[in-house]
């Protein structure tokens, strides 16, 4: 009779051995995209608008394509979701999806602004697995694997402590996060960081106490740095206290805080209790 037990063996060694693959992959790919976004920062580039408001740039596109080649080349059988893709809803029926902002921050980007980065994620079951977040301009680069805590430049990084609100510390748009004010008088949020990811980042290594979304973010924008906040000690949710999934038909996403795991159940308790209209 065969041994089941060995069984199990091989094909838990096997998982590591592939997720030890893609952690690599994704190390190299985004770091590589990187350097590319970096050497086509501050030059002429075109860039036209998408959508309503939406700017994007040949940089982008040019980096799409790099992170497209490397890791679709590598991993053919994985579904593929970016900000500068066709939908394909074939990756529904997928178990991983890479999930993939090629430059988050455009806008501040064509500025010349450094608050950008590539942001990719590998998704399992609607849950990221994965995550890299690379800051070229800073020399920032975060990366995190479900279970296995997160780091930034190799450093473990970990969300700040605590329940206090120090405005100073937060970021988001300011008409939501004034209904956290408790008294009178004006609040002063930390500087605008343009890239949603980034912010989120920012949470995770403890610059930000807390960090929002105001709304209609897509997958591309959250996964990556979903999972560095929550490696590093934090929590990341809808106001609700809701889950975040991912690579579902509705990529878009409703208002959602991130912060250390006492500061954002504080947070998610105030919201509960005095909801948005």
């Amino acid at each position: 009779m065969a041994d089941a037990s060995a069984g199990s063996v091989a094909d838990k060694t096997l998982t590591r051995d592939v997720l030890t693959r893609d952690a690599a992959l994704l190390a190299d790919t985004v770091r590589e995209a990187g350097a590319l976004a970096l050497s086509l920062f501050r030059t002429e580039l075109k860039s036209w608008t998408k959508g309503a408001s939406s700017p994007v740039s040949e940089a982008d596109i040019r980096v799409n394509d790099l992170i497209e080649s490397r890791l679709r080349s590598a991993t053919p059988d994985y579904g593929w979701l970016s900000e500068e893709s066709a939908d394909d809803e074939a990756r529904l029926e997928k178990h991983r999806v890479w999930i993939v902002d090629p430059i988050d921050g455009t806008r501040g980007y064509l500025a010349g602004r450094e608050d950008w980065c590539v942001s990719v994620a590998l998704v399992e079951n609607e849950q990221p697995l994965l995550a890299a977040v690379f800051a070229p301009a800073s020399d920032e680069f975060f990366f995190a694997q479900r279970g296995q805590g997160a780091v930034r430049n190799d450093v473990p990084v970990y969300a700040t402590p605590g329940t206090e609100l120090d405005f100073s510390r937060m970021a988001g748009p300011k008409p939501l996060v004034e209904r956290l004010r408790l008294g009178a008088g004006e609040i002063i949020l930390h500087p605008r960081i343009g890239s949603l990811a980034l912010r989120l980042c920012r949470v995770a290594h403890g610059g930000l106490d807390a960090a929002f979304a105001g709304g209609q973010s897509r997958d591309w924008d959250l996964a990556a740095a979903h999972l560095i906040v929550q490696e590093a000690n934090g929590n990341m949710t809808a106001l609700s206290g809701d889950s975040i999934l991912y690579n579902r038909r509705e990529v878009t996403h409703g208002v959602l805080v991130a912060a250390g795991r006492d500061r954002h159940a504080s947070i998610v308790e105030h919201f509960r209790n005095s909801p948005l209209s």
